[in-house]
C-alpha cells in the first residue's frame, strides 16, 4: 500500500446558490468530467447560459446529463458546438429516454427562440450535437476513458432521469441531479446506490421545507379543479410539457372517470411537444414503476387518455377556449415567461371565476413565482397592466426531494463530504444548518458546503493506493512479515505486481534480457588478475563456459573469460546492480598493471600473510574466532557446542534435535539461554527480547567478516570445513544443549549449493517494450 493525497476540485459554472442553469465540473487527477448543461429560465440569450468562459472545454473527458430538463441540459448543444469540446475526446452521455425526449425538448426551444435575437444556436447545430450523444442504460457500467467509469442509477423526477456515480481513479462521487424520493403514478422512486461515496453533491431546491403527501396533495388537487369547474370558470395549469405535466393527465384522467358529471368538461394539454413524446413515454413504459407496466401488460396502456385530448392551436385560439364553457387546459411553459400559458393567463386573470393552480417549483425572477404572491395587476407581454381576479394556489407536484426525503437520503449514503447545489441561497443555508445540526448530534464528522458560482472547491482525500499481487505471485498466499517482490504495473490508475514471467500474459508487455560484452587487452597473467579479484570481491568462481573458455565468475553476475592470449572479455546480464559490479570490476582490471601489489607480487614471493589467500581452514576459523569475540564483548563468555559423534542425541531426540546435530554458540545472559546455528545462523532462545538483540549483533558481525560476494548474494554457512571446527574447539570450552535449552524449534534454512559457473546467470534485467 502506498500513501496519497490528492485533492478534487469542484467547480460550479451554474446551479450555485441558484435554481438554474446547472453546470458542475469535476476535476481529479488530470481528469475532468461535467455533470449537466442547463440554461437559466429566468433569463435568455447569451445570459441564460452557464459561466462556459471559465473551462477549456477541450479538456473535458465527459459530459453527463441527467434528464431533459431545459435548467439541465439546453446549454448542451451550444458548448458542443460552439465553444473547442470537439477538439478535444470528450464524450457526451445521457439515458435512452432522456435522448428521446431531449430531441424534441432542443427542436420545440430552438423554434421559441429563433423568432427572437436571442437564439443561442441553428437547427443544424442542434441537429449534429444530437448525433454525437451516446445513450446509456441505468445499472450500466461506462468508462468513458482509461481511469474514469460511471454507472447511472434511476432518480425519480422524470422519464430517464437519473444520478450519477462517477469513479475517477478510485474516488467515488454520486452526482444526484434532480431527484424524488417519492414512487408517484408512474415512476420509481430515487436509488440509493449500493456503493459508499467519497463526495455527495445533491439538490437542495426545497432546503428545509417539508411537502404534503402524495395523497393528501392529490385530494386537495382535484377537489380545487372541481370547485373551479362547479363555479363556471377555466381552470389553467402551467406545467412543462413533460415531466409533471404526464402525472397530472393520469391524476386528471382517473378523476374524470369516477365522476361521470365532469365528462362534459373538456380537459386540454395545448402543447405540441407534449403530443409528440407521449410516444416515447408509451415506448418507455418498461422504466417506469409497476403500477404502469402491470396496466401495460393488460393491454391497458394508461398514456392513451380517455377524458384528455391535444388541443389544435390555430390562430386565435387561446380567445375561443376563453369565451367557451369551463375547461381544463394544461399549458407550458411551467414559468409563465412566454408561450400558451403566458397567453392564456393574460385572457382569463380578469375574471373571477377562473382559477391558475401553481403545480410546480418557480424560479426566483419569473412570473409563476410573482404571482403566487397575489398582486392585484400583472404586466402582459406587451407591457400592458392587467387586472388580476382569477385565484391562485399552489399546490407543489414537484418531483424534487423536500427536507425529510433529502435529509434521509444524505444520510443513507454516509458520504465524507457533502456539497449542496441547485438551490437559492437562504434555502441552502437553513439545510445545511440542519444538517450539519443532525450529524453533530450524531458524533459523524462529515463536512457540508455550499459554494457559489465559480467559487472553486477542494477536498482533499488520503487514501492508499493497494496493488494486487497476481499471477505467479497469487498462486501462494503470503504468511504474516513475507516480502513479496516483483514489478509493480500501474494502469490506468489501478496498481498490480506480478512476476516478470507473467508481463506477457497480464500486462500485455514483453520481457527480454539485455547481455552486455566488453572487450579488454590484457597485458598482465591469468593468476594475477584472479588474485586482485580474490583480494577485492573475496571468493571468485572459476571453471569454463559452455564453449570451453576458461572463465572467472565475480559476485555470481559479472563472467571474465580469457577469450585470448592478451585479451579478457567481461560479460554480464544488465541490470542497475550487475552494471556497477561490473565497472567496478572493469577500473580493477585496468588498473593492475600499474598497481604497486602487482609489481611487489610478480617480482618475489612474499613472507606476510594476504587475509584473502589464506586456506579455507584458515579463513573459516578465522570467522568463527570473530563471531565469537562480537558475541563475547556484547554478552559475556560464548561456549561452543559440538555436535555429539557417537549419535545418542539423534536417537533420544528424533523429532525436535535437529538443530543440535550442526556446530552452535551457546551464551547465558540473565538466566536466559541463546543457541546460534553456525551453519544457519539462526538465533534460537527462551527471552524474544534477547533473541532480538543477539540478531542484531549477529547481523554486524556478519557483515563485517563476510566478503562483497558473500553479502551480495547471501549469508554464507559459517562452518563449511571440518578443520575449522577443530581449531574453534581449541579455544572456546564446549557442553551439550538439554531439551529445556531450547524452547522454541526453528527448522534450519537449506543451504545453498554453489552455482555452477556454466549455467547461465539467473540476473535478469527488465524493460517494458510497447
Amino acid at each position: 500500500m502506498m500513501a496519497d493525497s490528492p485533492t478534487l476540485s469542484i467547480t460550479l459554472l451554474g446551479a450555485g446558490q441558484e435554481v438554474g442553469r446547472s453546470c458542475c465540473v469535476l476535476r481529479y487527477r488530470g481528469k475532468t468530467i461535467v455533470c449537466d448543461a442547463g440554461v437559466h429560465p429566468a433569463y435568455s440569450g447569451m445570459a441564460s447560459l452557464p459561466f462556459i468562459d471559465e473551462l477549456d472545454w477541450s479538456t473535458v473527458d465527459a459530459i453527463l446529463i441527467t434528464h431533459f430538463h431545459l435548467d439541465h441540459a439546453a446549454a448542451l448543444t451550444y458548448i458542443m458546438e460552439k465553444t473547442n469540446f470537439r477538439d478535444g475526446k470528450g464524450k457526451v452521455y445521457m439515458t435512452h429516454p432522456t435522448k428521446a425526449v431531449h430531441k424534441f425538448m432542443m427542436q420545440d426551444f430552438v423554434r421559441m427562440s429563433s423568432s427572437s435575437s436571442d437564439a443561442l444556436f441553428t437547427p443544424l447545430e442542434m441537429s449534429m450535437s444530437l448525433s454525437s450523444i451516446i445513450p446509456v442504460s441505468a445499472h450500466q457500467l461506462i468508462l468513458p476513458c482509461p481511469g474514469v467509469s460511471f454507472t447511472p442509477y434511476h432518480a425519480g423526477h422524470v422519464l430517464g432521469a437519473c444520478m450519477y456515480l462517477i469513479d475517477i481513479a478510485g474516488l467515488k462521487i454520486l452526482y444526484t441531479g434532480d431527484y424524488s424520493r417519492e414512487e408517484d403514478r408512474h415512476l420509481v422512486k430515487a436509488e440509493v446506490p449500493p456503493i459508499r461515496p467519497d463526495v455527495l453533491i445533491v439538490e437542495s431546491t426545497y432546503g428545509v421545507q417539508t411537502l404534503e403527501g402524495r395523497e393528501e396533495k392529490e385530494l386537495r388537487f382535484t377537489s380545487l379543479v372541481h370547485s373551479i369547474i362547479r363555479r363556471g370558470g377555466h381552470v389553467l395549469l402551467p406545467a412543462f410539457a413533460l415531466g409533471r405535466a404526464q402525472e397530472l393527465l393520469l391524476i386528471l384522467d382517473e378523476y374524470w372517470k369516477k365522476h361521470p358529471d365532469l365528462h362534459n368538461v373538456p380537459i386540454y394539454y395545448a402543447s405540441n411537444l407534449a403530443r409528440k413524446c407521449m410516444a416515447v413515454y408509451q415506448t418507455y413504459i418498461h422504466t417506469m414503476n409497476a403500477n404502469i407496466r402491470s396496466r401495460f401488460a393488460k393491454r391497458d396502456n394508461p398514456f392513451v387518455f380517455k377524458h384528455i385530448s391535444n388541443l389544435p392551436q390555430p390562430r386565435g385560439w387561446e380567445r375561443k377556449i376563453a369565451e367557451g364553457p369551463p375547461c381544463v387546459v394544461l399549458a407550458s411553459p411551467g414559468f409563465l415567461q412566454t408561450g400558451p400559458s403566458r397567453e392564456l393567463l393574460e385572457l382569463w386573470a380578469p375574471d373571477p371565476r377562473n382559477g391558475l393552480i401553481v403545480t410546480g417549483y418557480s424560479v426566483e425572477g419569473t412570473l409563476a413565482r410573482d404571482i403566487m404572491n397575489e398582486p392585484e395587476e400583472i404586466v402582459s407581454l406587451k407591457g400592458h397592466t392587467i387586472s388580476r381576479k382569477l385565484s391562485v394556489d399552489y399546490i407543489s407536484f414537484s418531483a424534487h426531494v423536500d427536507y425529510s426525503q433529502n435529509s434521509e437520503f444524505i444520510e443513507q449514503v454516509k458520504a465524507q463530504h457533502v456539497v449542496l447545489v441547485h438551490g437559492e441561497a437562504t434555502a441552502m443555508g437553513r439545510l445545511r444548518a440542519a444538517m450539519a445540526a443532525r450529524f453533530r448530534d450524531r458524533d459523524e464528522d462529515v463536512k457540508i458546503h455550499t459554494p457559489r458560482n465559480l467559487e472553486e472547491l477542494e477536498l482533499s482525500f488520503r487514501g492508499e493506493r493497494v496493488a494486487k499481487a497476481i499471477g505467479t505471485l497469487a498462486s501462494k498466499p503470503p504468511q504474516e512479515n513475507d516480502i513479496i517482490s516483483g514489478l509493480l504495473v500501474s494502469k490506468d490508475y489501478t496498481y498490480t505486481l506480478l512476476d516478470p514471467r507473467d508481463l506477457r500474459d497480464f500486462a500485455g508487455l514483453s520481457t527480454c534480457t539485455v547481455t552486455q560484452r566488453q572487450k579488454i587487452a590484457l597485458g598482465v597473467g591469468w593468476d594475477l588478475v584472479r588474485w586482485h579479484l580474490e583480494g577485492m570481491f573475496g571468493k571468485i568462481e572459476e571453471g569454463f563456459d559452455k564453449d570451453g573458455v576458461q572463465t572467472l565468475r565475480v559476485m555470481g553476475v559479472v563472467d571474465l573469460k580469457h577469450t585470448a592470449e592478451h585479451e579478457l572479455t567481461l560479460e554480464w546480464d544488465s541490470s542497475a546492480s550487475n552494471d556497477m559490479i561490473a565497472d567496478s570490476t572493469l577500473t580493477l582490471i585496468t588498473g593492475i598493471d600499474t598497481s604497486p601489489a602487482s609489481v611487489k607480487l610478480t617480482s618475489q614471493s612474499c613472507a606476510h600473510v594476504h587475509p584473502h589467500a589464506d586456506s579455507k581452514n584458515e579463513s573459516s576459523y578465522t570467522r568463527i574466532q570473530i563471531l565469537a569475540e562480537f558475541l563475547e564483548n556484547h554478552f559475556g563468555e560464548v561456549e561452543l557446542h559440538m555436535p555429539d559423534a557417537t549419535g545418542e542425541d539423534q536417537h533420544d531426540h528424533e523429532q525436535d534435535e535437529d538443530s543440535n546435530r550442526d556446530p552452535a554458540l551457546i551464551l547465558r545472559v540473565d538466566e536466559a539461554d541463546a543457541h546460534i546455528n553456525l551453519v544457519t545462523l539462526v538465533v534460537t532462545c527462551t527471552s524474544a527480547m534477547l533473541r532480538k538483540r543477539i540478531e542484531a549483533v549477529l547481523d554486524m558481525a556478519v557483515s563485517t567478516i563476510s566478503s562483497l560476494t558473500e553479502l551480495f548474494k547471501t549469508s554464507a554457512p559459517m562452518m563449511n570445513e571440518e578443520g575449522a571446527v577443530d581449531k574453534a574447539m581449541q579455544k572456546y570450552p564446549s557442553r551439550q544443549l538439554s531439551e529445556d535449552d531450547l524452547m522454541v524449534n526453528v527448522e534450519p534454512e537449506a543451504e545453498q549449493s554453489p552455482q555452477d559457473v556454466t549455467a547461465a546467470s539467473e540476473s535478469k534485467s527488465t524493460i517494458e517494450v510497447a
